[in-house]
């Protein structure tokens, strides 16, 4: 566990891959009757509670000051609320595969909020990879999905919006990362205040009766918080170590989780475009771990 929390490229793998498996997780749950407020609850709220429980007893505690309430709402809904409601309302219509390479434009939006801002400079293999990826996810993105169902521009439109909200996400949380706080308190805060977040528009959308649906797929559910719990642990420790720009890069390995979990287990099917794509999205990170290696 130790090698795993102290390297980037390691931190960026595990986490990349327990994102990838909230697609096809996601998708069984849209697709069984749970509405995306409901789902995108269970992750928050599931991975907030699992967390606090191992801070408690751990014999640590969580400060609740002016600062760290600020964070733990804003991150909450630009980073989780906000993403994961667009994730999972886009899911059925564009396919667990497909949706997941949307991740892949987050780390191009992320370099350009980060130059603007001042918040971090990658070095010119970090760029180089980058804009490698970037040229993959727009050839991906050419194709409109699985091969025998070609997406709607609307959905196609919703799914480009998630980079956009991850993008900001990264950016905002190395801005006002409370300095007197660490990775696991700031997970925990800011999935329960987005698990407040989406209690509320459940309730004001009439939304909250669905949760008795929860009970019918029990199995999908644990799987799924045992899975997020993990990777938020993992998520504030890599945005620690690497900075906004190279935690981007978590969403090129979800992609290939979500691309290869659609076909093998979801029965989607994409063209050779879009497989091409996903190795020129591979030989994007390759380069971007290399320079983090180096830096």
């Amino acid at each position: 566990m130790k090698i795993i929390w102290n390297s980037g490229v390691a931190l960026l793998l595990v986490t990349g891959a327990l994102l990838g498996l909230t697609l096809p997780f996601g998708k069984l749950a849209v697709e069984g009757g749970i509405p995306p407020l409901l789902w995108s609850f269970v992750i928050s709220f599931g991975a907030g509670s699992v967390l606090l429980i191992t801070l408690v007893a751990s014999g640590r505690c969580m400060k609740l000051d002016r600062q760290n309430l600020r964070y733990f709402f804003i991150a909450a809904a630009i980073s989780y609320a906000i993403p994961n409601l667009l994730m999972f309302t886009a899911l059925p219509h564009l396919g667990a595969g497909y949706t997941g390479l949307m991740f892949t434009l987050s780390p191009v939006v992320t370099l350009v909020m980060s130059l603007v801002l001042r918040v971090s400079r990658p070095s010119r293999l970090g760029v180089a990879g980058i804009a490698i990826g970037f040229v993959g996810a727009l050839l991906v993105a050419s194709t409109r999905g699985q091969a025998d169902r070609p997406a709607e521009l609307l959905w196609i439109g919703v799914g480009l919006l998630i980079p956009v909200f991850l993008a900001a996400g990264n950016i905002y949380r190395t801005f006002d990362w409370p300095r007197t706080s660490g990775p696991i308190e700031l997970a925990i805060g800011s999935h329960l205040a987005a698990a407040l977040i989406l209690t509320m528009l459940s309730a004001a959308s009439g939304q909250t009766a669905s949760a008795g649906l929860l009970a019918d797929m029990p199995l999908l559910v644990v799987a799924q918080v045992a899975a997020s719990s993990a990777m938020f642990a993992f998520f504030f420790r890599l945005q620690a170590v690497g900075g906004p720009v190279y935690l981007s890069q978590i969403g090129y390995v979800a992609a290939a989780v979500g691309l290869i979990s659609g076909t093998l287990f979801l029965s989607e099917s994409y063209g050779p475009l879009t497989w091409v794509g996903g190795l020129i999205i591979l030989a994007g990170v390759t380069l971007t771990t290399r320079a983090q290696r180096g830096s």
